[in-house]
């Protein structure tokens, strides 16, 4: 979640259910995107769009993936929803490469290829844009009263007073401060591959489903360990790493304990949890709401 903008990433058995007991609601939760084609991660979308179907409080439904992926969406979708009938709202199946794929101004929305099995799996990067800080003891300083005229200093441009001077923003900025970044990885062979993607991220959201003693079973099945993704977290400078996809054959104290050995600051996304993802280098907020199931 980011100001107005709301998105699911991959939407598997349940989504559905455990959105409505979260009390968060579907409002404005029309970007969904898909990290791969795998029905572990795609089954729940029947239910949803068909909610969102009845529903007819969302204007689009956009639905983001590698044309892999979007072709399984398609037959689900397609196929098997709608069944040639046409929906009150636009359902859009957006196959998208790796790059830039939205550009809402305060941030950015990339994807980046992650090997899984060959499905064509994708990974996000939200990046909040980066700023300059309003230093308000300056402007106190110099006595520009509260208003637009501040409002005009944060955005970088000259301020005319009501006393006739023009102050110059740059008496009463910082330094340019980076904004939150936040990577977004779903099921992952090879964590260490993708060094450069997550580099630097505030937070990264990845699968830990095996521990490192089965880590040839989790090679052959296209996974990773928690302490294989714990090692990323250390070599890609990631501030905060968050678990998924644990498999049932652990207890949850297991893989966590695994991962914190290497990279203490490391958490398990259990469902109906929220985190605060911050820069370090700044004091800006983004609230990541968790209903991965």
């Amino acid at each position: 979640m980011h100001d107005d903008y709301r998105f699911l990433v991959d939407c598997g058995e349940g989504t559905q259910r455990q959105i409505l007991r979260s009390g968060v609601g579907f409002k404005r939760l029309n970007h969904i995107l898909l990290t791969h084609g795998h029905l572990d991660h795609i089954l729940g979308l029947a239910g949803l769009v068909s909610t969102f179907i009845r529903w007819e409080a969302i204007d689009e439904v956009n639905i983001y993936g590698s044309q892999h992926t979007m072709d399984r969406v398609d037959d689900l979708i397609n196929g098997v929803v709608l069944r040639g009938a046409k929906p009150p709202m636009p359902v859009n199946l957006l196959d998208i490469e790796p790059g830039l794929v939205l550009d809402c101004g305060k941030f950015s929305l990339s994807a980046f290829r992650v090997e899984h099995r060959g499905s064509s799996s994708l990974g996000y990067l939200f990046e909040e844009a980066s700023r300059r800080p309003f230093l308000v003891e300056k402007a106190s300083a110099l006595n520009i009263p509260p208003g637009p005229w501040r409002r005009d200093l944060v955005a970088g441009l000259p301020a005319a007073l009501p006393d006739g001077r023009t102050i110059d923003p740059e008496l009463v900025l910082g330094p340019i401060k980076p904004g939150t970044r936040l990577a977004v990885v779903g099921d992952v062979g090879k964590p260490e591959r993708l060094l450069e993607q997550v580099r630097g991220a505030d937070a990264l959201i990845i699968e830990a489903t095996y521990l490192e003693d089965e880590a040839v079973m989790a090679r052959e099945f296209g996974h990773a360990t928690a302490a294989e993704v714990a090692r990323l977290a250390v070599a890609a400078d990631v501030k905060k790493l968050i678990l998924t996809h644990v498999s049932r054959r652990y207890r949850d104290e297991e893989i966590l304990a695994e991962a914190q050995s290497i990279f203490p600051n490391t958490s398990l996304a259990y469902d109906f949890t929220s985190y605060q993802v911050k820069p370090s280098v700044d004091e800006l907020e983004t609230q990541l709401d968790s209903t991965q199931n």
